[in-house]
């Protein structure tokens, strides 16, 4: 049987850790792509206030119109801005934008504050030259505006959280997974368990009888076949685990003639239970569908125990019908029990799930992966209401 973490799983996770470091990488490349091109949309504006100081400082002209200037450049600015004299020095607090300056602030505490804010400025980028005659009048320091430090550390607090959220997850869904795998293989251990306890038990009876009978040759006869009956029982247990995780083959069978055989090993040993249930097949006798036969036969088996679980009473029916169609063939399997709650219906083929005290619920979960993972077909509960009874539906392709 395979397990999961073998070198196909090491390779999906390499895989899945290639590309989430490639969307970090895609997420850093474009989201710096974007600051680079608001940094330089910014500088552009700080050069257009530039060159509108160093017009106004050239022109001779007493009549010209700042208007423009101020409206459309200086006013919609919204990044930290000074401007200096050509050493840098600043020398009125109108000369600072878009920067909190503390309103005690005393002339010598704003000059060592001016002097750090421009040297963190330059440092981010190179300041603007205002030049007059040639001859550099004043400087333009500028920061970058809150909009791009943000988007700046943006991708780092995503890309965190991301991780974050990736590890936590990683470490939930491996303690379910491990968790699962515990229940499977404690689930497996019971199964086989009782697959093989149903056959020894009956043949520790019938070797008691023997031991009763030993005088009637006639009654050691039938007692013989009943045993070589549970024995070869046995060896389809072995034969039905030895093809679990393996491809099995599949040939073209008679529906019915299949169950036939199953539902005539329970109906010798419906006595023995305890319960007075009416185990009837019916359907068309030619249906034919590509089937591996041990494994078909342990999932109706697995329906028929399911069905006896569900008969609560001291009687009950269960009903078998096939009927094939063109490019199918439908087996339903209906019991008289207790019924599946509409909310609890697709939980009947979860691993470890189930209704009774000593369940471990791995029956209905191996016939789905025999039909489904196996077969090529569906299985699914057709109808089921509380205290009426259910049925379930198996769809395969016919030959």
């Amino acid at each position: 049987m395979k397990m999961s973490g073998g070198p196909a799983s090491v390779n999906i996770k390499v895989i899945l850790l290639i590309i989430a470091v490639l969307i970090a990488i895609g997420t850093l490349y474009y989201t710096q792509t974007l600051v680079q091109k608001l940094q330089e949309k910014e500088r552009q504006i700080v050069e257009l206030y530039a060159k509108g100081i160093e017009y106004l400082a050239n022109t001779t002209n007493p009549d010209v119109d700042i208007t423009f200037l101020f409206d459309n450049i200086i006013k919609p600015i919204d990044f930290p801005l000074i401007q200096s004299d050509a050493e840098n020095n600043v020398y009125n607090k109108t000369d600072i934008r878009n920067v909190e300056i503390d309103s005690n602030m005393t002339s010598e505490r704003f000059k060592v504050f001016a002097a750090e804010l421009i040297s963190e400025m330059d440092e981010t980028h190179p300041p603007i030259e205002v030049k007059y005659e040639g001859i550099i009048i004043n400087k333009i320091h500028y920061g970058d505006s809150e909009h791009i430090k943000q988007l700046r550390y943006y991708p780092y607090i995503q890309l965190a959280i991301a991780a974050l959220f990736i590890i936590i997850g990683y470490i939930s869904f491996s303690s379910i997974k491990r968790s699962e795998q515990s229940n499977i293989w404690v689930g497996m251990a019971k199964e086989t368990a009782h697959q093989f306890g149903t056959p020894i038990s009956s043949l520790m009876g019938w070797l008691e009888m023997l031991k009763l009978n030993y005088k009637e040759p006639d009654k050691v006869l039938d007692v013989t076949e009943e045993i070589s009956s549970d024995v070869e029982k046995l060896n389809k247990i072995t034969y039905r685990f030895s093809k679990i995780g393996a491809k099995p083959e599949l040939a073209k069978k008679n529906v019915i003639e299949e169950m036939k055989q199953v539902v005539a090993y329970f109906e010798r040993r419906l006595p023995q239970t305890g319960k007075s249930v009416e185990l009837k097949i019916s359907g068309d006798d030619n249906a034919c569908a590509e089937i591996n036969s041990e494994l078909f036969e342990w999932v109706i088996e697995n329906l028929i125990k399911n069905a006896l679980d569900a008969i609560e009473g001291t009687s009950g029916k269960i009903e078998i019908s096939v009927k094939e169609f063109k490019k199918r063939v439908e087996v339903e399997v209906t019991d008289s029990g207790k019924g599946i709650e509409m909310k609890r219906r697709k939980d009947v083929f979860r691993p470890g799930y189930s209704t009774k005290k000593r369940g471990w619920g791995l029956g209905l979960s191996l016939s789905k992966r025999i039909i489904e993972g196996y077969h090529g077909g569906k299985i699914f509960v057709k109808s089921s209401m509380p205290g009426e009874g259910t049925t379930f539906k198996i769809i395969l392709k016919s030959c």
